[in-house]
């Protein structure tokens, strides 16, 4: 049983409508303006934020698109805010992101970290569209 809040159907729905603007954006590679469309999404989250299962949505989706735009500070930002959001904790997509993040700007013990719980609960296959140096630096740490 998770102990996320539930947000009012009104709520869910306009914060649905924008992600699917952001990803709409996203999937054309207009980040920044994807980026917009997830912050108004955020916007609309009820304070404390981190209560909320959207919010780790919200939040993987604004990191991803921060992330793909080189925006690595952003996409840090965003990942250790998810982190303490429900159902963060485990989710190999977000530790992907955080340990690309991580390894980019040279903090590789906590690249290290990150890419293992990605490879522990996504495998080999999360890294599969992936640039390759994610898990060949992986494989310099553990072996796979």
């Amino acid at each position: 049983m998770s102990n996320a809040l539930e947000l009012d159907a009104a709520t869910h729905e306009a914060i649905k409508t924008l992600c699917a603007e952001g990803d709409r954006l996203a999937r054309a590679k207009s980040h920044e303006a994807a980026v917009a469309e997830y912050n108004k999404a955020w916007m609309l989250v009820p304070e404390p934020k981190s209560n909320w299962q959207a919010s780790t949505w919200i939040l993987a989706a604004i990191a991803d698109a921060c992330f793909l735009s080189g925006y690595k500070t952003s996409a840090r930002e965003a990942l250790e805010y998810a982190m303490t959001c429900p159902g963060a904790i485990g989710n190999s997509f977000l530790h992907l992101r955080l340990g690309q993040v991580l390894l980019d700007i040279g903090e590789e013990a906590g690249a290290a970290d990150e890419l293992m719980r990605a490879y522990m609960g996504g495998g080999a296959e999360i890294f599969s569209s992936e640039e390759p140096h994610y898990l060949v630096f992986l494989a310099t740490k553990a072996k796979l």
